[in-house]
């Protein structure tokens, strides 16, 4: 079944890092450390200098489980398949042969050893993708959870299980060296400490142990109070630290000399997946399944650590998405986690944080507890205007069951002051604490926010101080809770949709207490969408119906009826042809408009929360339940052309999926896995793409251009002082004259005669240059030699070949070698390449042997042969010459 006639996934924005620990290597060739994060079916690769993100990794068929790396591949397991990525994007290796889940990879030297859920460890030589050596542990009796390769043990890994014991392995010989007692709890970690012998262990329990492998004895023993032991990191730049992580986001560091705790923060809100030192720097590497990387460095005067660099996206799925500005370059997002974010189409680097909402921000920062008391609700919806942005606070945001509606600011990318509450809801006269905020809108000037509540009041506030200005109708406006509000451009008219069903027009200043017009709609109202600029308002009624009123008449124009479920949000393009709907069904749809057809429908596997299509019309942004980024999906109607039908309401939508990290254009695993033996990637473009185009040699214009005025060149280049003779000329070797410098060794040797003297031996007078006599030696119908020896020789010598190539008579051997070149320049015209050496080369010839030609008849027929390869040669180049003049002036001329 086709997907959507429109829209065309493209990627997806907002996505850091998840439950897989992320891996850190350092790179030679970039001289810093790269970090590898997993972030589903993909993964990212930034700078750790910049959180700069470099490159995004290839789509897998399956969730990725574990992340490895050596100087040459990533190592990615999805499944039960191990993929070997170079650069990123180019699949080299794929390891296939486990029956289970693989959880567990490490790169040794040559090899690679894997660990499914099966309990089974496999080593894998990584150059050929053969199995090395499977070796089957006991699940019941120990069941592996961590493995690290001590140093300086040759051929041993030490593996850790959840029964808490640990296992000393000979991966060569396949034999247990040693069995380590046991724990008393699962491992969850083990890492190198930086001392020989000595390795650190994390268990379930929250104690540390470090472990003299050789003696099997227990140096140090610690344990954190806040839960399980996620990550073990060692400081190397000079300082005895020790780093732990645990399960509720807590940071330790440890004085490994003094056995105690130098200090402690909180690094996430959720588990810390991923804590790495920086080799030599005082630097801390954290990930978390909260979707953040974070860099902190110990700079502090206590040696505590400081955050120096983040990248975040939202750790719960959004709730409500909207483009801000008219350049489509920004999409403000408020999650479930309470906080508001700017997302960059552009560069990911722009994206940014206005903090999460707290009803005391100040106090908020001064605890900085893990569970902030004061945090409010998540944003339920928003609003934004960019008049006033560098000004005031430009978003107005309401949030769910509270009456306060909070102000930010886009500019400043933070939380304003205010905090919008009528008068008759605050503290001190609240009766009705059930009261809530259900729709909101800015003016088109920036200064007014009108509010609308769960009680069917509707107010109207200043948003740049807050003040109180107005309450529409004999209160409450509407009968029962608004639903929808809405403002023209000109701030004339205000227009509510209630839950009472009935739509009400008011005067934006002027008698406010009493309704302009209403329109009764057959169903109680859902929500609004506007079209400022168009003046229409798209109504999703509780039926699944939607209707577009038109702003200035006051009459419904169109009724769309097709979904089958409650409406969840709409939007209109920025033509105002097409009005865009999602709803509970999971399915998305197109309407347009102005013939009132249903053109587009694609059913997704999760509900839309929300839509917004970009000012430009390029993008249309979405938001799902249980998804913490936002997926873009391209406009195909703006680079193609697509032919628009309508559909019947009644046929099923057909089923997408969501949007990659990257564009969707590029293979995916499976296809590349296919593939990748098939395909030499050592690609060599051919000397010509095709027989019927005119192909141009790759000689500098300089061998070609100036053959025929190589007399005036001379003549300007010669020196002004005569060279004068050497004293003691040097022995030298005669050379072939060309690119390349070489020893002429075919050159007529002398050869010693029988009276002892050194005599060169002639045998006849040869008066051909050395194209004459390559012409003379090769083939008729064949002159890729002579072709060859001319390409490489430069403009003085071509010169000299030409001109000199038989002695200037009537003698048959010089009429034939002229008509072998003629020939020659036949062979080069027809052959379409090289064309502009074989045109300079005929100019030269008909220079020096012109006058032969026309006298000689053999020659004059030879003559009109080359005329008609040459015409036909220039006549396929001047129509494609002309062809590209003509389109291009037409685009130059062409006024959008």
């Amino acid at each position: 079944m086709r997907g959507s006639v429109i829209f065309q996934p493209n990627r997806s924005l907002g996505y850091v890092s998840n439950h897989i620990p992320a891996y850190v290597r350092y790179v030679e060739k970039r001289n810093e450390n790269v970090i590898t994060t997993c972030i589903g079916k993909s993964f990212h690769v930034y700078a750790a200098s910049s959180f700069r993100l470099v490159r995004v990794g290839g789509l897998h068929t399956e969730g990725i489980s574990c992340i490895a790396a050596d100087g040459f591949l990533t190592y990615v397991a999805a499944g039960c398949t191990i993929y070997g990525w170079r650069s990123s994007n180019q699949l080299r290796k794929i390891y296939r042969g486990h029956e289970k889940r693989v959880h567990l990879l490490l790169p040794f030297g040559k090899h690679l050893l894997s660990i499914d859920e099966a309990n089974l460890m496999k080593i894998w030589f990584v150059g050929t993708q053969e199995v090395y050596l499977e070796v089957p542990l006991n699940k019941e009796q120990f069941d592996v959870s961590a493995l690290m390769h001590p140093a300086s043990y040759k051929n041993k890994v030490l593996l850790g299980s959840t029964q808490g014991g640990l296992q000393l392995w000979n991966i060569k010989s396949a034999k247990l060296v040693h069995s380590f007692k046991n724990m008393d709890s699962p491992v969850s970690v083990l890492e190198q400490a930086p001392a020989i012998d000595v390795a650190a262990v994390g268990l379930k329990n929250g104690r540390i142990i470090l472990i003299n492998l050789k003696y099997e004895q227990n140096i140090i023993e610690l344990s954190q109070d806040w839960g399980s032991v996620t990550g073990i990191a060692f400081r190397t730049d000079g300082h005895p630290i020790m780093i732990t992580s645990s399960v509720n986001g807590q940071v330790t560091s440890w004085n490994l000399e003094e056995h105690v705790i130098m200090s402690t923060f909180q690094a996430h809100d959720d588990s810390v997946t991923t804590l790495k030192c920086f080799a030599n720097e005082p630097l801390l590497l954290t990930t978390s399944p909260d979707n953040s990387m974070k860099l902190w460095i110990f700079d502090l005067p206590d040696g505590g650590a400081r955050l120096l660099r983040i990248r975040e996206g939202h750790g719960a799925p959004p709730t409500c998405i909207r483009y801000h500005g008219s350049s489509g370059k920004f999409i403000l997002s408020a999650g479930e986690d309470s906080s508001l974010r700017i997302f960059s189409t552009v560069s990911e680097t722009l994206n940014k944080s206005l903090g999460k909402a707290s009803y005391n921000r100040k106090a908020s920062k001064k605890l900085r507890k893990k569970v902030d008391p004061f945090q409010m609700p998540p944003i339920c919806f928003f609003t934004s205007e960019t008049t006033r942005d560098k000004e005031w606070d430009s978003i107005a945001a309401a949030h769910y069951g509270i009456i306060q509606v909070t102000t930010w600011s886009f500019d400043k990318c933070r939380m304003g002051e205010l905090k919008l509450v009528p008068e008759m809801f605050r503290n001190k006269n609240r009766t009705d604490f059930g009261v809530s905020v259900t729709a909101l809108c800015l003016s088109h000037c920036g200064n007014f926010v009108i509010i609308g509540y769960s009680s069917g009041h509707l107010e109207r506030f200043n948003i740049q101080s807050g003040i109180h200005r107005a309450s529409y109708g004999k209160p409450p406006a509407h009968e029962s809770n608004v639903r929808g509000v809405t403002i023209d451009n000109l701030n004339q008219f205000i227009v509510s949709g209630g839950a009472d069903g009935f739509m009400k027009w008011w005067h934006f200043k002027h008698n406010v207490n009493q309704a302009v017009f209403c329109l009764q709609l057959s169903e109680p109202i859902l929500l609004f969408n506007t079209h400022r600029e168009g003046a229409m308002i798209s109504v999703a009624l509780e039926d699944f119906s939607i209707s577009i009123v038109d702003f200035d008449s006051r009459v419904i124009v169109r009724t769309f009826q097709s979904h089958k479920g409650p409406i969840t949000d709409m939007c209109f393009s920025p033509d105002n042809r097409w009005l865009v709907s999602a709803s509970k069904d999971c399915t998305i749809k197109v309407w347009d408009i102005p013939s009132s057809y249903l053109i587009d429908h694609f059913r997704m596997p999760q509900i839309c929360t929300s839509l917004s299509f970009s000012p430009s019309g390029d993008f249309l942004a979405m938001a799902f339940v249980d998804c913490k980024g936002i997926y873009l999906w391209a406009n195909k109607t703006l680079f193609s052309h697509v032919s628009l039908r309508s559909i019947n309401t009644t046929t099923e939508a057909p089923l997408m999926d969501l949007c990659a990290v990257v564009s969707q254009e590029k293979d995916t695993v499976s296809e590349l896995g296919e593939l990748i033996e098939t395909i030499d990637l050592n690609y060599e473009s051919p000397p010509q793409l095709s027989k019927d185009l005119i192909t141009m040699s790759d000689s500098v214009a300089s061998r070609w251009q100036n053959l025929l005025n190589l007399d005036v060149i001379k003549k300007r280049n010669r020196p002004r002082v005569a060279p004068q003779k050497p004293k003691a000329a040097p022995f030298f070797l005669p050379t072939v004259s060309g690119l390349e410098f070489s020893f002429d060794v075919n050159k007529d040797q002398q050869t010693t005669g029988d009276d002892g003297s050194q005599l060169s031996k002639v045998t006849r007078i040869e008066q051909l240059s050395s194209l004459g006599k390559l012409l003379k030696t090769c083939d008729k119908h064949n002159f890729l030699e002579p072709v060859e020896f001319l390409s490489n020789l430069g403009p003085s010598m071509v010169d000299y070949e030409i001109s000199n190539i038989c002695p200037m008579d009537d003698s048959s051997e010089s009429i034939s070698t002229l008509v072998s070149f003629m020939n020659l320049i036949i062979f080069v015209l027809e052959s379409n390449e090289k064309f502009e050496l074989g045109q300079s080369w005929l100019s030269l010839f008909l220079k020096h042997h012109g006058r032969i030609v026309v006298k000689q008849p053999a020659l004059k027929t030879t003559l009109v042969q080359l005329e008609q390869v040459q015409a036909k040669g220039w006549k396929v180049l001047e129509e494609k010459l002309l062809y590209g003049i003509g389109v291009v002036s037409s685009l130059r001329n062409f006024n959008v």
